[in-house]
């Protein structure tokens, strides 16, 4: 959603901003030691990429499978050039050539290319290859986040997503609770649609931890304003020199804690190390000209072999 905000602010600077955030090869360095050979601080893989609808879904890329999907994804984050998961329920699962251990402080380096005014939380998921197969199939845990357990947060919340007849037609969405709207087209990207267009089905739902809008508008413009710490894309205390502004010019990263995971009930996870992340768009809400509020990746590390 960022990059046509700025157009329409005609904020030159934070287009700069913005395009180091995501595409400047911004390098954090090698640990005491130096660069260990045999294990990259990067995800090496992309095991999905299902995002929901959005503005930059489809647009620039040609995939008609999953696996396609997933491949596009991986080399976007190995240029360092952002992976949009859509509006709410919208994610991404990758994996390390190594388990990421739990230091206790901060062990995840998720880059994003938020900016003050424009901040898209995404939720972070971490889970552990507990049966050994190598594969994300067991139990998820979420980073628990300034906002958790807030009473307007919802844990669980689905959204299913329909097809639209045309092109250029808004995506339709209902909720388990009642609620319904749109994904309405926005101005500056047309000529594809919105719904990914490797789902076959006429439908298709997302499940996941649904934050209240942080939506906010500053006539003639619109802001989408950060949550304290624990997201992903998120100008929170948790990035580089917290919410200053500054962290937008040096690379727009937040850092996570796998200490941070918790149970459904709250209870403290305790994982000693974790082999896949997943992080997915938390927020379900339009912002004028801005279109949806959508999570951004750029990269995901392993933030211990990076200190």
């Amino acid at each position: 959603m960022k990059r046509h905000f700025l157009i329409a602010a005609a904020a030159i600077t934070a287009m700069t901003a913005m395009a180091v955030a995501c595409n400047g090869g911004t390098q954090i360095g090698d640990g005491p030691d130096g660069p260990d050979p045999t294990v990259s601080a990067a995800c090496n893989k992309v095991w999905e990429y299902l995002p929901a609808p959005g503005q930059f879904i489809n647009e620039g890329m040609s995939c008609t499978t999953p696996e396609q999907a997933a491949q596009w994804a991986m080399g976007r984050l190995r240029t360092g050039s952002f992976v949009s998961l859509g509006t709410f329920g919208g994610y991404i699962v990758v994996g390390f050539d190594h388990s990421v251990a739990n230091s206790g402080g901060y062990d995840l380096l998720i880059k994003g290319n938020y900016i003050p005014t424009a901040s898209e939380p995404g939720v972070v998921w971490v889970s552990r290859d507990e049966n050994g197969n190598g594969l994300p199939d067991d139990p998820w845990y979420e980073l628990r986040g300034s906002e958790w357990g807030k009473p307007e947060v919802v844990q669980g919340y689905s959204v299913t997503y329909f097809r639209p007849t045309a092109v250029d037609d808004p995506v339709v969405w209902q909720d388990t609770l009642g609620g319904s709207g749109i994904i309405d087209v926005n101005e500056f990207h047309k000529g594809h649609s919105y719904f990914p267009v490797w789902i076959t089905e006429e439908s298709y739902t997302l499940k996941g931890t649904l934050l209240p809008s942080n939506v906010v508008e500053v006539p003639p413009y619109w802001e989408t304003r950060p949550y304290g710490w624990g997201y992903a894309d998120n100008a929170g205390s948790d990035a580089p020199t917290g919410t200053s502004g500054a962290s937008g010019q040096i690379g727009s990263f937040n850092r996570l804690r796998i200490s941070d995971a918790v149970l459904p009930d709250g209870t403290p996870a305790n994982l000693p190390s974790i082999d896949f992340v997943k992080v997915q768009s938390a927020i379900l809400a339009m912002a004028g000209q801005l279109g949806e509020v959508s999570t951004d990746v750029c990269s995901i590390q392993d933030y211990n072999m990076l200190k």
